[in-house]
C-alpha cells in the first residue's frame, strides 16, 4: 500500500482477502467494492471472487496466469476437467499467460485458443549501480573486489532450484575457484537452505527480502535462475537484463523463450548441479564472452521486454474487449 500510495494513483482496499482465491464472502466484499466504481473491465490475477463479483456487475473480466504449473491428472484425466474449463473459461472474457508454457496449462483443459492472449512478463529498467555503489553493496555483504558474485532473485521454494546452486557452487569452490552465492529473498524453504549451506560458510549470503532489488542484482556478476517447475517469465531476468546482467538459467518453461541460448544467457539442463557448474565457469574464464551476453541481454530486454512493451500489450487486449 504504501507502494501505491506514493504513484498517486486512485486505489481501494479490501480487508481479509489476502492471498486467497475464492470465498463466498470475498464475493461480496468485491461485489460492494466494484459496484460504485462501474468497472467496465475487472482485471485479476488469482481472484476468483473478484471474477465472479465483476460478472454478476456486468463487467468484462481478465485473467492474467503466471505460473506453469500443470493441473494435476485427476483434473485433466476426469470429468473435472469440465469443471475447470468451466470456471476458467465462463469467469474470464480473456486470459493473459505470461509465457506460452502457461498458455498450454489452459489449452490442456480446454480453454480455446481464441481465448488466450500469450504475452512475456516486462519491466521497467533498474537504474544501474555507480562503481561506489556496487563496491558499497559488494563490500557490505564482504564480497572483495575481484571475487565473482553469483545471485539469485527468487522466493525461497524448493522448486526455484536453490538446493541445485548450493550444489554447483561446492563444485566451483572445489576447484579453487574465488566465487560466492547470493540469494536475495525470503520463502518456506529458506530454513533449509541455510541449513543446507551451513558448511559453506561467508560463500552464501542470505540478504532476505529485496525491496530495491537493483541494488542485489547491481552488484553481481552472473545471475542464476535454477527452477524445475512453473518458471513464465522471471521478472528479475528481464530485470537484470535491462542492466545488461546475463543470465545462467535452467532450460525449463518460459526460461528458453527469454534468453537466446549464447547470445543474451546460457541454458543449463534442469537439476543438473555439473552443468550448472561448468555454465558459470565458461562465462568466469572469458570476460569477452560474458561482455557479449551483457550486450545481447540489454539488446534483448529492449527489443521484447520494456515496460512500455508489456504495457502496451496489456492495453491492447483492454481496447479488443
Amino acid at each position: 500500500m504504501p507502494r501505491l500510495r506514493e504513484l498517486s494513483v486512485p486505489y481501494l482496499e479490501a480487508d481479509g482477502i489476502r492471498d486467497r482465491s475464492f470465498s463466498p464472502g470475498d464475493v461480496i466484499t468485491m461485489k460492494k467494492l466494484i459496484a460504485p466504481v462501474g468497472a467496465d473491465i475487472v482485471h485479476t490475477h488469482g481472484c476468483l471472487s473478484g471474477r465472479i463479483a465483476a460478472k454478476a456487475l456486468g463487467a468484462k473480466t481478465v485473467l492474467t496466469r503466471h505460473s506453469a504449473f500443470p493441473f494435476p491428472a485427476w483434473v485433466r484425466k476426469t470429468p473435472a476437467r469440465l469443471l475447470y474449463r468451466f470456471i476458467y473459461g465462463h469467469y474470464a472474457d480473456k486470459i493473459i499467460a505470461v509465457s506460452p508454457a502457461g498458455a498450454q496449462i489452459m489449452y490442456d483443459i480446454g480453454i480455446p485458443k481464441v481465448k488466450v492472449a500469450v504475452m512475456m512478463n516486462g519491466a521497467e529498467a533498474l537504474r544501474p549501480l555507480t562503481q561506489a555503489e556496487r563496491r558499497e553493496a559488494r563490500h557490505s555483504w564482504s564480497v572483495e573486489d575481484g571475487t565473482f558474485l553469483l545471485g539469485a532473485v527468487a522466493r525461497l521454494e524448493e522448486y526455484k532450484g536453490h538446493r541445485c546452486m548450493l550444489e554447483a557452487l561446492r563444485l566451483l569452490l572445489d576447484r579453487g575457484r574465488d566465487v560466492k552465492l547470493l540469494i536475495a529473498g525470503t520463502g518456506s524453504y529458506e530454513d533449509t537452505l541455510r541449513s543446507l549451506a551451513s558448511d559453506l560458510g561467508d560463500k552464501v549470503i542470505f540478504s532476505g527480502f529485496a525491496r530495491d532489488v537493483a541494488v542485489p542484482l547491481g552488484a553481481m556478476d552472473l545471475q542464476l535462475n535454477a527452477s524445475y517447475e512453473s518458471e513464465t517469465s522471471s521478472l528479475s531476468i528481464i530485470e537484470g537484463m535491462s542492466i545488461g546482467l546475463p543470465a545462467v538459467a535452467s532450460d525449463i518453461c518460459g526460461n528458453p523463450y527469454l534468453i537466446e541460448d549464447r547470445v543474451s544467457g546460457l541454458l543449463f539442463t534442469p537439476q543438473d548441479p555439473r552443468d550448472l557448474a561448468e555454465k558459470i565457469a565458461e562465462i568466469m574464464d572469458s570476460p569477452s564472452l560474458r561482455d557479449s551476453l551483457s550486450r545481447g541481454a540489454k539488446r534483448r530486454y529492449e527489443e521484447s521486454f520494456t515496460g512500455e512493451i508489456y504495457a502496451r500489450s496489456i492495453e491492447k487486449v483492454y481496447q479488443e474487449m
